[in-house]
């Protein structure tokens, strides 16, 4: 399996407008346990630059666009999130960074696990000296 994918989400909706529902272990692959969004990012300011030990997180582009660099050690990869009925799937073990924000850009990510400063890998040798071992 991939360490990072895309997740295409069912629209519903009507005259009235659309709706996406995201339920934790149903259209979400694990239980969602954090939430919260990036908005207003200045532009050429990229973020991210880590990988996470445990943590699994989706990230959903609700407003705007962005770019998603993904590296598992083997495979890297660029993604463009810029609708709202898909999200990104980022396994643990995987460096990330996000770059390239539309100035409209809100960017949503629904992570496995609470806030846990202990679970992050900031320094990229020693991510790679980890996945090398």
């Amino acid at each position: 399996m991939n360490s990072s994918y895309l997740i295409d989400f069912e629209i519903k909706g009507d005259s009235r407008g659309s709706l996406i529902s995201l339920e934790s272990n149903l259209n979400i692959p694990f239980e969602v346990k954090r939430v919260y969004y990036i908005f207003k990012t200045q532009n050429g300011v990229s973020r991210g630059f880590h990988a996470h030990k445990n943590l699994t997180q989706l990230l959903i582009c609700t407003s705007g666009s962005c770019k998603v660099s993904t590296d598992d050690g083997k495979e890297k990869n660029i993604y463009n999130l810029s609708r709202p009925d898909s999200g990104l799937l980022i396994s643990n073990i995987v460096w990330r960074e996000m770059f390239d924000f539309s100035e409209d850009c809100v960017l949503m990510v629904l992570a496995s696990d609470l806030y846990n400063e202990g679970d992050y890998i900031r320094n990229y040798d020693e991510f790679m000296e980890l996945i090398q071992q």
